[in-house]
C-alpha cells in the first residue's frame, strides 16, 4: 500500500494546488467529485476495462464521463484526463483519500465515522458531534453507518484514532477481566 501512497502523492498535491490557484473552485466539491471519480475507478469492471490494452485513453474517459454524468467540471475532467493518460486509473482512490486529506487538514477538521446499532436521527447526529469536536479537539465531517453486532452505544473512528463506547465493547472488557 505505500507504493499506491507514494503514487497518489504527487496527483494529491497537484489537485489541492490547483483547486486553491483557480478562482470559482469550491475544494469541498472538488474533494466530493475525486470521491465519486475513485469510487467509479474502484469498480471492477471499470478497473478491468482500465486494464485492457484494446481501449485507447480516448475511449476510456468517454467512459468514465458518460458514468459520472455530465456534472463534472473543466478542472475534473482535465485531472480525468492526466490520470488516464499516465496510466493511473487504479490508483484513483487513493488520489481522492490524500486530497480529502488534504482538504481537511486546511480547514482544520476531520473525516469521522460514527458506527452505531441503529440509526441516529438528525438531532441525536448533532449533539454526538458537537460532544466529539471537544473531545478530538477539532471540527469533525460526521458520517453514519449503522453496525447492529454493537448491541448499543457508538464507535467512532477519526482517522487513526477510536472511540468505541458500545455495548460489545464493553461486553468484552468485561469477559477479558473476568477470564484474567
Amino acid at each position: 500500500m505505500a507504493e499506491l501512497a507514494t503514487i497518489a502523492r504527487p496527483y494529491a498535491e497537484a489537485l489541492f494546488k490547483a483547486c486553491k490557484n483557480i478562482a470559482g473552485v469550491d475544494i469541498g466539491a472538488a474533494a466530493d467529485w475525486a470521491e465519486k471519480l475513485a469510487a467509479i475507478a474502484a469498480n471492477p469492471q471499470m478497473r478491468s476495462l482500465a486494464d485492457n490494452p484494446k481501449i485507447t485513453a480516448e475511449q476510456l474517459f468517454g467512459v468514465f464521463s458518460s458514468v459520472a454524468g455530465a456534472d463534472l467540471p473543466d478542472i475534473a475532467k482535465n485531472f480525468l484526463r492526466t490520470v488516464i493518460d499516465n496510466g493511473r486509473v487504479t490508483v484513483l482512490p487513493e488520489i481522492a483519500a490524500q486530497f480529502r486529506a488534504l482538504v481537511n487538514n486546511s480547514k482544520g477538521s476531520s473525516d469521522a465515522l460514527v458506527y452505531s446499532a441503529f440509526p441516529l436521527d438528525a438531532a441525536a447526529l448533532a449533539d454526538l458531534g458537537t460532544t466529539l469536536e471537544k473531545r478530538f479537539g477539532r471540527k469533525l465531517n460526521l458520517s453514519e453507518k449503522v453496525d447492529e453486532s454493537l448491541i448499543g452505544g457508538v464507535r467512532v473512528v477519526v482517522g487513526d484514532e477510536v472511540l468505541d463506547t458500545s455495548v460489545k465493547a464493553r461486553l468484552e472488557q468485561m469477559k477479558a477481566a473476568l477470564t484474567a
